[in-house]
């Protein structure tokens, strides 16, 4: 082979292998309640990303303080829908989770008052559960932002079910100086009536969460109830967020 052919082909493969190395994802989220605009706590995230794929993760969750109050843990290597997680809010003692997932099915599990009740669930095609909705709005991302609605059944393991939703753009956006698009979640049911919609804001280039508006996973410790939140996922930390968070390294 030619020299320069073989140096350039050398650099090609070099340069292929190097693009196809999984990246870790660092950020954080800032939670505000989403009636009173008080800052509820601040998430600390880590993803394992293979292109746009996501194959596994860590998140920490803060309080004002900056104290670690829970903790969860991801991997969509079986399934990049459907992982297997699990959440623990320590104080509580609460712990929802995905014990197991398998082809045509998977486990929740939550711990709750100091009981524990586990629940198989079987799939079906296209479903998610969990985080892995991001998921499957990023593998539908294109049909998406083209204005179709994207249906599937979606697990929640808190909850010991699964629900029909369907997801669709609402708006072309700007958030941080970023082309974005926002997508509105909601039961594909009558259910919606008395359940609200989550909104999701989405960078178009990177297909990263630049904000959410919905229920969390975090509770309030007066009511016991999920609160409901705006997260934003900014690069600057908001002035009232705590100053002794971990570093993002």
């Amino acid at each position: 082979m030619n020299p320069a052919r073989l140096a350039a082909t050398t650099l090609l493969l070099v340069a292929t292998t190097a693009a196809a190395e999984p990246i870790d994802h660092r950020f954080r989220g800032y939670a505000y309640d989403l009636k009173t605009g008080a800052y509820r706590y601040t998430e600390v995230h880590r993803q394992k990303l293979d292109g746009f794929r996501w194959i596994d993760g860590e998140i920490d969750y803060f309080d004002p303080a900056g104290k670690k109050i829970a903790s969860k843990t991801l991997d969509l290597r079986k399934d990049p829908q459907i992982p297997l997680m699990k959440l623990e809010i320590f104080k509580e003692g609460y712990v929802e989770a995905i014990t197991d997932v398998q082809a045509d099915r998977y486990t929740v599990l939550k711990t709750a008052d100091g009981k524990t009740k586990t629940k198989v669930i079987m799939k079906t095609p296209g479903m998610g559960a969990d985080s892995g909705f991001h998921s499957a709005i990023v593998a539908n991302f294109d049909r998406l932002q083209k204005g179709e609605t994207l249906r599937f059944d979606f697990g929640v393991a808190g909850q010991l079910d699964s629900y029909s939703f369907r997801c669709k753009k609402v708006a072309d956006t700007v958030f941080d100086g970023k082309p974005a698009i926002t997508l509105a979640i909601e039961p594909d049911s009558l259910l919606r009536l008395f359940v609200d919609r989550l909104d999701l804001t989405y960078e178009v280039k990177t297909r990263y969460l630049l904000e959410y508006r919905g229920v969390s996973n975090m509770h309030d410790e007066k009511t016991g109830k999920a609160f409901n939140v705006r997260i934003i996922y900014t690069d600057q930390p908001p002035k009232d967020a705590p100053a002794n968070l971990p570093p993002l390294q």
